[in-house]
């Protein structure tokens, strides 16, 4: 969003004053646009969002005289209960028109309101991120189209005039009705005149007219370009390709994870969700929950049904492994997952489970964010889990795999940018 101040700068009050209001401006709408997120679904962006921030944060600071304090001077001319050198009290603190209680006239200042639109919403939401990898790979699905050429038509704007086929169609029909050419009429004309002159051969002469008065009229009954001839340039629009991508989310709902770890998951997945949808045009999304066993299911059931069991986290990867084979051909899509799960795993699954995700699952993705979730007043004191530990041992420099631990629900965006932010795409 861009912010544009065409006010005068009035007296007192510099440009750069100016700017600084707008950037904190800015800020407070980046603030706003943060909070309101987190009562949206995953796929609910179709809509732009009602956006309110503070006056107070609009106001530009100014230098006051301050109401306590200081030395003042004041001509009171006509006063009839003071004279010059009187001294005029204060008012106690508790009265005046400052208070919490608001104005005696019950008006007063509410919060700024606006809606920003959809693309607004997310260039702000989204503002400096940028995905790893970003492969333009195959699709299915295409939505934008290109004009391509699709041969002549007999009718069409003059800028699309084909000038070769239209010569080449009139030179075709001149000759199959056998229209004269100029030089045979030149030669006809050149020998009638000659016979004109010398008077010889009459009879030639009248049959030399007769020819000639036929191939003129031939002439005009056959013109040079006919609007038969005529062809125009044909365009068609032609689906163009668009890129791709399914996310996949995956995560634990054994007992262990609370509603506050699930909600910390939640908005973690929409946040990449809403980031994936402004890099490409189809993305599929995919529900993955596992306890001891694992199964695909819709958003609700996903963050809001209650399951009890243990946790074994190979089964989540092999129903990802499932779904990739049967409906998402890395050839054909751009494969993105993020995995949230409070750490905990069966010690048995823990080889299975990192061998999977280094030989099956990380060869197709484009990335994998694994999000470590924690009780909110509860501190790791530095203690790994073993899927950490896992995770860990798979985990490459450079690579499309990135861990983070997130607790609290401020701690989401921060490490969100961290995985996405602009220079590690560059250098990662």
């Amino acid at each position: 969003m861009n912010f544009i101040d065409r006010r005068l700068n009035p007296k007192g009050k510099s440009l750069a004053n100016r700017q600084r209001f707008l950037r904190r401006a800015r800020q407070q709408i980046l603030k706003a646009v943060r909070e309101a997120s987190g009562d949206r679904s995953i796929t609910d962006i179709a809509g732009g969002e009602r956006i309110s921030i503070p006056m107070d944060g609009l106001k530009e600071p100014a230098f006051r005289r301050a109401v306590q304090g200081g030395m003042r001077d004041h001509v009171v001319p006509g006063n009839k209960d003071y004279v010059e050198g009187d001294l005029i009290p204060k008012p106690p603190s508790n009265e005046g028109g400052s208070g919490s209680e608001g104005s005696p006239s019950g008006e007063g200042e509410d919060d700024f309101r606006f809606i920003l639109s959809r693309d607004e919403f997310l260039d702000i939401f989204l503002d400096d991120l940028e995905l790893p990898d970003l492969i333009k790979k195959k699709v299915r699905h295409s939505e934008s189209f290109a004009l391509t050429r699709a041969g002549f038509s007999v009718s069409g704007s003059p800028a699309n005039l084909n000038l070769m086929r239209t010569m080449r169609n009139s030179l075709s029909r001149r000759i199959a009705l056998r229209r004269p050419k100029p030089h045979e009429l030149s030669e006809l004309e050149a020998e009638i005149r000659l016979l004109e002159e010398s008077g010889d051969d009459p009879e030639r002469l009248s049959e030399l007219r007769v020819e000639f008065d036929a191939k003129v009229a031939r002439t005009r009954r056959v013109p040079y370009i006919d609007p038969l001839d005529v062809r125009y340039n044909r365009f068609e629009a032609v689906p163009k390709p668009v890129t791709q991508a399914v996310m996949f989310c995956l995560m634990d709902v054994s007992g262990s994870m609370t509603e506050h770890m699930k909600d910390l998951a939640k908005r973690f997945f929409m946040l990449l969700y809403l980031f994936l949808t402004r890099r490409y045009r189809h993305v599929d999304i995919v529900f993955i929950r596992h306890t001891h066993e694992a199964r695909e299911v819709d958003e609700d059931t996903f963050f809001y049904s209650t399951e009890t069991g243990g946790t074994v986290v190979s089964t989540a990867l092999e129903e990802m492994k499932r779904v990739i084979k049967e409906r998402y051909s890395p050839g054909d899509w751009n494969i993105y997952a993020a995995q949230a799960s409070d750490g905990d795993n069966t010690s048995s699954d823990n080889s299975h489970a990192a061998s999977l995700l280094a030989d099956t699952i990380l060869p197709v993705c484009q990335y994998f964010a694994y999000i470590e979730v924690g009780a909110e007043y509860k501190d790791w004191l530095g203690r790994e889990t073993d899927l950490w530990r896992t995770y860990k041992v798979v985990a490459k420099p450079g690579g499309n795999l990135a861990m983070r631990k997130v607790r609290v629900r401020s701690q989401i965006f921060p490490v969100f940018r961290d995985l996405f932010s602009r220079e590690r795409a560059d250098h990662g």
